[in-house]
């Protein structure tokens, strides 16, 4: 047997003693944005198409989307029904909850690692009891933040994603790996707890997967969980159309980052170089769509693709 580290050594300290990156400040307000960038035209146009269908429009982002204030513009969607399902890694819970709970997030990194403080962090911890409670009640991990947040009176839950989509009975599904986030660091995390949770998610987006057929899939900043759970939820709905002679390849993708890629995005790169293992380009706009579906990507921040979306999303809606 291996010796374990002995989580209760640790010493927490109040959220109120942190020097925090970011405020409510960061929230951008609704509004229109001047332009539309890129091909995000093009993609509302799917988006729209898809709402009047039926079919599902996911939107996939990493923790970064948070940070950068556009809750507005994404709890909005959620409101006007352009969106079926936001899958979301566990940072997002991290950011979304200390905005919730105090109005403020975000450590530097550089700082606080120096001195052993980084992400131990007395209120942060809290995730992981409302994670366990999840588990006992048969809660998904994103359905369970989202309760607390919108039930237990947190003074700024309205800018929260989880809470809307609690609200609003939309899957913010929750794609975690154990030891990638703060609140894993913590003595009262319960990995089964975070394991069987995030698991209940897995198969949540998967179901909403079920409906791709006409639909969208958007990735907006993760390279690595995005692509890969999207990619082995797209077999198992594959799998099961197959065995009643249906198919699920008529959709539409959209990737938004800030590498810089070739022309062709429709194409994969070399596996002699780098670009190959950029997930989200060999993934979602190559290999997924291959046999009937179309991609686009679209080169710029989370500030301004998310607006210039939503943006290009009302002037249809307004038609």
């Amino acid at each position: 047997m291996f010796p374990v580290f002995d989580t209760s050594q640790l010493k927490l300290k109040p959220l109120a003693e942190r020097t925090h990156d970011l405020d409510l400040s960061t929230i951008l307000p609704l509004a229109p944005t001047p332009g539309i960038v890129g091909e995000l035209g093009a993609v509302a146009e799917y988006v729209v198409d898809a709402k009047k269908k039926g079919a599902s429009v996911v939107l996939m982002m990493g923790a970064h989307v948070i940070r950068s204030g556009v809750q507005r513009y994404i709890i909005d969607l959620m409101e006007k029904g352009y969106i079926s399902n936001i899958a979301t890694n566990g940072a997002s819970i991290v950011h979304d909850f200390e905005f919730s709970l105090v109005g403020r997030t975000t450590e530097n990194v550089a700082r606080y690692i120096r001195g052993g403080e980084f992400g131990l962090w007395h209120e942060t911890g809290q995730i992981n009891d409302i994670v366990a409670e999840a588990m006992g009640k048969k809660l998904g991990l994103g359905e369970a933040i989202g309760k607390a947040i919108e039930e237990n009176g947190f003074p700024h839950k309205d800018s929260s994603i989880f809470a809307a989509g609690y609200r609003l009975k939309i899957p913010v599904t929750t794609h975690v790996g154990i030891g990638y986030d703060i609140v894993h660091e913590h003595p009262n995390c319960d990995g089964a707890s975070w394991g069987a949770t995030s698991y209940l998610d897995f198969l949540r987006f998967v179901k909403v997967l079920e409906r791709l057929e006409g639909g969208v899939v958007m990735n907006f900043g993760s390279s690595v969980m995005g692509p890969e759970v999207y990619l082995k939820a797209l077999a198992m709905v594959r799998n099961v159309a197959k065995q009643n002679n249906k198919e699920i390849k008529n959709f539409t993708t959209l990737v938004c980052d800030l590498q810089t890629l070739p022309d062709n995005i429709h194409a994969e790169a070399p596996v002699t170089t780098s670009g190959y293992y950029f997930r989200p380009w060999k993934t979602m706009l190559v290999r997924t769509v291959a046999d009937g579906g179309r991609s686009y990507y679209v080169k710029a921040r989370h500030s301004e693709t998310i607006p210039a979306l939503w943006t290009a999303i009302q002037k249809l809606d307004s038609r």
